[in-house]
């Protein structure tokens, strides 16, 4: 543990320093870091260059990448939004005096040493930054090799902040982005609190295999779209090309579109010709294969059973055709990643069927996926959309960096 066990003990010192800020001071520090990242974005646009020459352009991962004038500009806005977020500790949970005379307490507080480990996409710096700053904690980043540059100067830029309040820098550190350092981080219980996963399926489960620090699973999305018959088609059509083409690169597009047989055909031929223009690759069933092969799609594959229960994160989908909401049910209940499920229909019974037995983070009636985000929810930001199903599930924001503390006060009780 020797190269990073410098970084580890000044994280665990730094937390007397971020203890001693008052829920103004952090208010004040992110709309000071807002306005730096804000003047800085040339700079940033600049860093964020040299790690998107390194990365093939055919590469899914690159839109992740990219920083650009809007996405900064949005970013700032975040940092002001959570700003203006509650502070979520020292918050009164409950409290009890006893038959004794002991008067009990129980409170939120920090978590802590945060760490952080995740792929391609330095707006996370930024986001787990600020997060864990309004809520007290500090953090240890440990983005990707393919983020590399963008990362180090946003790194410097909150470092620079911290000085100019008198903070030690060290609340807000980049981990080195070498791989063999990993399995020190993961086994570092002594210095960090909590470990959060955010990026492929295969890092959420070697984190969650291997590390000895309790973990968060931000999962990978594997999101489905179940258009009943009742649906509104042209509705529906607009809903499934939302969600899989507007930002493909992200856990909350579209994976799968489920269609009940009765309106299968009607729907892919309003459908079809949408994802075609967006040059949208379908694995189809051999039932949606047969519709879509009489349509002359272009970009026409036979599914094989891989291609369901797939993070795809390109222009490409699957196709399912099912009977009746059962089997959608069913189809959901064995492939999903139980992040962000959608049913287009205009049957009140099935939507409340399906709203109910599906076992997701967020479920959707008559709307995209593409809103499963912590922002779009009003929680200003979000370290990433957790599948799991203890502390945090969903939009994993501020209100769920804090744990609880209980505090007793007595007259001399003894038991």
């Amino acid at each position: 543990m020797e190269p990073i066990q410098e970084q580890l003990i000044n994280a665990r010192q730094a937390q007397k320093s971020i203890a001693s800020l008052t829920d103004e001071e952090k208010q004040r520090f992110l709309i000071k870091f807002a306005d730096v990242l804000a003047d800085q974005s040339a700079e940033i646009i600049a860093q964020n260059l040299k790690d998107l020459e390194r990365m093939p352009a055919s590469d899914p991962k690159r839109d992740r990448l990219v920083l650009n004038e809007t996405r900064i500009a949005e970013l700032s806005k975040s940092l002001v939004d959570v700003a203006g977020l509650p502070d979520p500790t020292q918050q009164l949970i409950s409290e009890n005096t006893l038959e004794n005379g002991l008067f009990i307490q129980k409170k939120t507080v920090p978590l802590g040493v945060v760490a952080v480990i995740y792929e391609s996409r330095p707006n996370v710096t930024i986001d787990v930054a600020a997060l864990c700053i309004r809520s007290g904690n500090v953090c240890l980043l440990r983005g990707g090799q393919d983020a590399y540059f963008t990362n180090l100067f946003i790194v410097s830029l909150i470092q620079q902040v911290l000085q100019e309040f008198n903070l030690d820098v060290n609340i807000v550190q980049q981990l080195p982005a070498d791989r063999k350092y990993i399995a020190d981080i993961l086994k570092a219980e002594k210095y960090i609190d909590v470990i959060i996963p955010r990026g492929s399926n295969e890092l959420i489960e070697f984190v969650r295999k291997n590390a000895l620090v309790p973990v968060i699973e931000t999962g990978a999305g594997v999101c489905h779209t179940y258009v009943e018959q009742t649906a509104n088609l042209l509705l529906a059509a607009d809903v499934v090309v939302n969600a899989k083409v507007s930002r493909p690169s992200v856990c909350n597009a579209l994976d799968t579109v489920i269609v009940d047989r009765q309106i299968a055909a009607e729907f892919l031929d309003l459908a079809a010709p949408k994802l075609s223009s967006h040059q949208v690759e379908i694995f189809a069933d051999e039932t949606a294969y047969g519709i879509l092969k009489g349509l002359d799609y272009p970009f026409l594959q036979l599914a094989t059973t891989e291609d369901f229960g797939r993070e795809f994160l390109d222009f490409k989908c699957s196709v399912k055709v099912v009977d009746d909401i059962d089997q959608a049910l069913a189809h959901i209940a064995e492939y999903s990643s139980k992040h962000s499920e959608a049913i287009i229909t205009e049957d009140a019974t099935k939507s409340e069927l399906f709203l109910n037995q599906v076992d997701a983070a967020v479920v959707y009636l008559n709307a995209s996926t593409r809103f499963t985000d912590g922002q779009v929810f009003g929680l200003g930001a979000e370290i990433g959309i957790s599948t799991q199903k203890l502390h945090a599930r969903g939009p994993f924001a501020l209100e769920k960096l804090v744990t609880e503390k209980w505090i007793v006060k007595g007259k001399g009780q003894t038991r």
